[in-house]
């Protein structure tokens, strides 16, 4: 990204936030109409931005409503020695296992059921590692804020099974990585998660 697309994704965020909220809450018919074009112009924008199509962008727009707000993702960190696991997902790429939180879940009911789904492993989570801006540490960047949680985790038990979103588990050397999905986790924060796993104690990162 450069610093003039970034300068314009920047709009399109501050302008999507603004209008969703109008929509939301105004009570005049009128102005849900202009909150509702200036929404389509941050689709626009955005589209034009990350090279999407504008529809696929509008139709995204359209299901989030009210105050914006970032979304939660959890990432399960489980190592093994100087081994971390990771997934294979659709892509050839691999990532920590973790998702969006689910608004019906917690940080570890969420972490626990990635971890079941993608990775087939039951865990126990027990460590906040870090909780980092993903726009910040992470690319390419999302359009949405993103708080990305790292949970320190031990495996209990599970057998993996081949699913929609994950073809294979494997612990990989820290140091011999795979290609990773950049934007759900880099090197860096494998390796710092590595720390917090060989810790006695650890003060959790944060942006």
């Amino acid at each position: 990204m450069t610093n003039s697309t970034s300068k314009h994704f920047l709009w399109a965020k501050e302008l999507q936030a603004m209008a969703a909220a109008g929509i939301q809450y105004t009570t005049n018919d009128f102005d849900r109409e202009r909150f509702l074009r200036i929404r389509d112009i941050a689709a626009e924008m955005a589209a034009y931005e990350l090279d999407l199509s504008a529809g696929q962008m509008k139709d995204t727009f359209a299901l989030d409503v009210g105050y914006q707000t970032p979304k939660i993702e959890t990432r399960a960190a489980v190592f093994n020695g100087d081994q971390v696991l990771l997934v294979r997902e659709r892509n050839g790429k691999w990532s920590m296992p973790g998702g969006w939180c689910d608004e019906q879940e917690t940080v570890r009911s969420n972490t626990i059921k990635e971890a079941w789904e993608e990775a087939g492993v039951q865990v126990e989570p027990y460590r906040i590692i870090a909780l980092d801006s993903q726009n910040l540490r992470n690319r390419p960047a999302n359009f949405y804020g993103v708080c990305k949680i790292f949970v320190l985790c031990r495996v209990i038990g599970g057998e993996f099974q081949p699913n929609l979103e994950t073809s294979e588990r494997r612990y990989f050397s820290i140091y011999d990585l795979p290609p990773l999905i950049l934007g759900k986790q880099n090197p860096e924060q494998i390796f710092y998660c590595h720390e917090a796993y060989l810790a006695e104690n650890w003060t959790p990162r944060f942006d």
